[in-house]
This record gives structure tokens, C-alpha cells and sequence, in this order.
């Protein structure tokens, strides 16, 4: 969840079944895609798009410097810098995700690379902010993750002992600072807050003092529940939650390849891979539990899915994809993510439903 780089870290498409029973053809419910790069990027990534259709995410420029962008429903770009953000090689500002408002939450790292969060308003005006206790050396600090409707923020910061603690901070600007129950308080450990939805439940996962990975759900009033990946799984990121409590997120098996996850609001936990997968990331359900995220092929490389609420999967890659990285997808099904070229360049795409 810290890394610098383009690589880190729905019923969308019924398709044509969905088109038959319309009395629609499959072609005029056959999938768009959109592609988008930053002015002077060298490499787009969308991160989130919310209900209006409006995608935030980051670019690099030529002197490996990460910018935050904005782009609108019909097409147009904003760039943006977080006050304070660095402007060296893998400094910069990096959004993670925008509400149904148009706000932007993420982080920013500072020229001495600590992390700080941030919120940006749809007017353009930054609110930046540092965890109580939030550590405030090379890579220690705060970051922020998910924002809902309400503007609650959640996200999790570093301590000067490298141990990380979730946060929430309400749109009043105070926060609250928690600990999953077990969570281990070693260099490295700690609990990991990843998304909120609009009733200020939290997912997100904690590392405790065996160095074992374990899920939790942080309800809007405060009380938590503790789940776990298969057993013998060495990492496990719950990553997304929507207004039923459904998460999803990925876990690694002990050959270190990824699978996919739906935990449901009753505590179901279904595990999953795409077709033709050897590894399987999923990073983002919607409210009506359509997954989207990414796959490798025998070859290692990246491909996107979605995955319907029914479990039926899609697969899919963006026009002139080498590889493709779905990363969000948004309640009318449309998905936003990035896809590298011939050149290994990376360029973000919209992907709608039609």
C-alpha cells in the first residue's frame, strides 16, 4: 500500500444475456473504452471513479515526479499537486480515491519522504493533514485512502517505531486513532485501514506479533471483527467495501500467487480466480457487488476482470494493452485503471458498460 511507482500498489456488463432479455442486440451493449494520459505524462494510471463518472488518479512526468488529475465525465484533465509535495524522483502526490461529491483523498510525500495526507475539495482547495502521532521519518507518516460521501477519510499512519495504526478522520477534521484487537506493535506490524463506506464501516487488515496477517471490519460504531484468509496464507488485503458490508480485496497462497476474495456481510467468505488465471488481485466491488481487478495469464501477464454479482467473469484488455490493470469500478459498472503499451508505457482507460 506504499508503493511509489505505477505499479504498486456491476453488474457492469451483462453482456448478452442482459442485451437479449432488453430486446437489444449484444453489439450495442458491447463495452467502450476510453484511453487518457496526463498533459506531459510519462506514464497515467487511473485510481477511482465515482457515480458521476469522474476519475481521479496519478501521472509521472519526465523527471519521475508523481502528479495527482482529475478527469471529467466528458474528457477533461486536471492536474494537481498537493501543498508541499515534493518535487524530486519518486516524490510527489498520489490520490487514492474520490467520493460521490468530487472530493479526493490520498497522499503526498514531502522532499525528506514522509508521508502526509490530503483532501481536495471539487473547488480545487487542499485540506492537508498529519495522524496524531504519526511518525515523521523516511516513509513514516500519514495515508490516507478512502473518502465517503459524508467526507468521512479513512487510512492508516506510521510511528516512529515503523508500527502503523488505522485512523478515521470525520469531515469536522478530528480523528480517531484504532488498533485492531491482536494487532502486533513490532517494526512493520500493526492494522491497516484500506476503505469506508457511507455508513463508516472500515475494512482493512492488521499484521499481529507472529507476523500473521489477519482481515478486519471496523463498524461505524467502533466494535471490529476479526476474519482471516486460508490458512497458511503469508499476505492477505482486504481493499474495498460497499453499503452491504461485502469486501473484497486478495490474499497470496504459500507460492506466494494471489487469489481473489468476497467476504459477505454474514461473514461468507468465497475465494475466487478468473479464468485462466494463475494469479488473481481483485481491488474494487460496487454497491451491487460487481469485482473488478486484474489477473496473470501463464505468462505473468496482467489482464482485467470483472467479476458479476452472480460470479460470472469477464475478462478483458484495453485496446493495444501489453498488460492491463483495472483498478475501480464505479455503481454503473464503468471501471477505470491503467494499461502498459508496447513500450511498457502506462496510460489510463475508462471502460463503460456501454
Amino acid at each position: 500500500m506504499k508503493s511509489r511507482t505505477l505499479n504498486r500498489i456491476g453488474a457492469m456488463t451483462l453482456l448478452a444475456a442482459l442485451a437479449t432479455s432488453a430486446g437489444l442486440s449484444a453489439q450495442e451493449h458491447e463495452p467502450t473504452f476510453t484511453t487518457f494520459d496526463a498533459p506531459g505524462a510519462t506514464g497515467t494510471a487511473g485510481a477511482s471513479i465515482n457515480p458521476k463518472g469522474e476519475i481521479t488518479g496519478y501521472y509521472i512526468d519526465a523527471n519521475r515526479v508523481e502528479h495527482g488529475l482529475l478527469r471529467s465525465p466528458e474528457g477533461k484533465i486536471t492536474t494537481f499537486d498537493a501543498p508541499g509535495a515534493g518535487n524530486g524522483p519518486f516524490l510527489g502526490t498520489w490520490p487514492s480515491h474520490i467520493n460521490s461529491s468530487g472530493e479526493i483523498t490520498g497522499y503526498y510525500f514531502d522532499p525528506n519522504e514522509v508521508g502526509h495526507g490530503f483532501l481536495r475539495a471539487p473547488a480545487g482547495t487542499f485540506i492537508t493533514f498529519d495522524a496524531p502521532g504519526a511518525g515523521t521519518g523516511t516513509v513514516e507518516g500519514t495515508y490516507a485512502f478512502s473518502v465517503n460521501p459524508k467526507g468521512a477519510i479513512a487510512g492508516y499512519s506510521t510511528d516512529a517505531n515503523f508500527v502503523s495504526h488505522g485512523f478515521l478522520r470525520s469531515p469536522d477534521g478530528t480523528f480517531t486513532i484504532f488498533d485492531a484487537p491482536g494487532a502486533g506493535t513490532d517494526t512493520s506490524q500493526g492494522t491497516f485501514a484500506a476503505a469506508i463506506n457511507p455508513a463508516g464501516d472500515i475494512a482493512g487488515s492488521y499484521i499481529d506479533a507472529n507476523a500473521v496477517y489477519r482481515g478486519i471490519l471496523r463498524a461505524g460504531d467502533g466494535t471490529f471483527t476479526i476474519f482471516d484468509a486460508p490458512p497458511h496464507s503469508p499476505y492477505f488485503l482486504p481493499l474495498s467495501i460497499n453499503p452491504a458490508k461485502a469486501i473484497t480485496g486478495w490474499y497470496q497462497d504459500p507460492s506466494r500467487l494471489g487469489h481473489g476474495f468476497l467476504r459477505t456481510h454474514d461473514g461468507t467468505f468465497t475465494t475466487f480466480n478468473a479464468p485462466g488465471a494463475v494469479a488473481t488481485y481483485a481491488q474494487c466491488i460496487n454497491p451491487a457487488g460487481a469485482i473488478t481487478g486484474y489477473y496473470l495469464d501463464s505468462s505473468f501477464l496482467a489482464h482485467g476482470f470483472l467479476r458479476a454479482p452472480d460470479g460470472v467473469f469477464t475478462t478483458f484488455d484495453a485496446p493495444g494493452a501489453v498488460e492491463t490493470y483495472a483498478q475501480c469500478i464505479n455503481p454503473a459498472g464503468a471501471i477505470t485503471g491503467y494499461y502498459l503499451d508496447s513500450s511498457f508505457l502506462a496510460h489510463g482507460f475508462l471502460r463503460s458498460p456501454h
